[in-house]
């Protein structure tokens, strides 16, 4: 006996639908914000205020010379990479970890907005900091009255 699939013409998404629900392992929650080499990719936020911009990325556990910052024309790549080796030996056995994580994180700095060279970084409590200040023609400017001659 073959089994054929009906396609149903009137919903044709419905089905394919229900396949990709009931076709991914519901319990694994954990690779919604994994990067390809199985790694977590940290959370960024983005603010923007009348002066400059500011990049928080969360890397709660890592040290600030974990973290290596570079602006390359427009682009404002932030990465990490961190490894740990442990050995241990007791008696007639002996163990052996190695553990490495590594991230990357680019956004596009428009030239003529941010000031290249006064970019500011700093690590604390777990989240990594850059502030991208704006140059001054960029920068909002109050209202100007024009008198009429």
């Amino acid at each position: 006996m073959t089994l054929m699939r009906k396609t149903n013409n009137l919903y044709p998404s419905l089905g394919s639908f229900f396949d990709n629900f009931f076709g991914n392992d519901l319990m694994d929650w954990s690779n919604l914000n994994f990067s390809n080499t199985n790694t977590t990719l940290p959370a960024v936020n983005v603010k923007e205020n009348d002066d400059s911009y500011e990049i928080e990325v969360a890397a709660p556990g890592m040290e600030k010379k974990d973290f290596k910052i570079n602006l390359d024309n427009d682009l404002l790549t932030i990465s990490s990479e961190r490894k740990e080796e442990k050995k241990e030996k007791k008696g007639k056995y002996s163990r052996q970890e190695f553990s490495y994580q590594s991230f990357q994180r680019s956004f596009t700095v428009p030239s003529d907005v941010v000031e290249g060279n006064d970019i500011k970084a700093k690590y604390a409590d777990g989240i990594l900091s850059i502030l991208l200040p704006k140059k001054e023609e960029a920068k909002p400017r109050p209202p100007k009255e024009i008198k009429i001659a």
